[in-house]
């Protein structure tokens, strides 16, 4: 557990924003544990969370620090009062190739519906818009495989950053052993 805790970064979030199915989101959740990031913020406005499957998420959900937001505007304001940049994904040609975005710094990725995409709203409140570009006839990847391209390269750009041992750190790990060993 401490492993795991030791290579979270607390200052990387993923922030789903309206993302109807299911799968997605756990498939989303899963690649958010498989690559260090320290919390998930949802946004969910005009429908409700999705309930997580468990074989497609691996049940990671239990190990992820999971924050709920009721406007795009309570999570932009809360994530850069924590000195966080945001990013929104956005099919556009004013959208900035993700390659060429230095990600070591504290960083939130805004991942938005399968069909309409990050709302005006996050787009216009985000520090600036990603795009994974495509060179065949598909516009965009699945909503679930861009969150796991973006991810790689955060982790690629990242991977000699060990991130600090933090207070929050050591209660999480205290809570996780109590938490399993309580089960027992």
């Amino acid at each position: 557990m401490r492993q795991v805790i030791e290579r979270r970064h607390d200052d990387l979030v993923v922030v789903i924003e309206n993302i109807h199915d299911a799968h997605n989101a756990s498939a989303i959740l899963r690649s958010c544990d498989a690559f260090g990031v320290g919390r998930i913020a949802l946004v969910y406005t005009n429908q409700v969370f999705p309930e997580i499957s468990g074989g497609v998420a691996a049940k990671v959900q239990k190990w992820l620090r999971i924050d709920r937001y009721d406007s795009a505007e309570e999570c932009v304001s809360t994530l850069r009062a924590e000195g966080i940049k945001v990013y929104a994904t956005e099919l556009t040609d004013a959208a900035q190739d993700y390659l060429s975005v230095d990600f070591n710094g504290p960083t939130a990725i805004v991942l938005g519906n399968e069909h309409a995409g990050c709302s005006p709203e996050m787009v216009a409140l985000a520090d600036g818009a990603l795009i994974v570009p495509m060179v065949g006839f598909v516009q965009s990847l699945n909503v679930s495989v861009a969150a796991a391209v973006l991810l790689a390269e955060i982790a690629r750009q990242r991977k000699d950053v060990q991130p600090p041992w933090t207070e929050h750190k050591a209660e999480l790990l205290e809570s996780w052993v109590e938490r399993e060993t309580s089960k027992r």
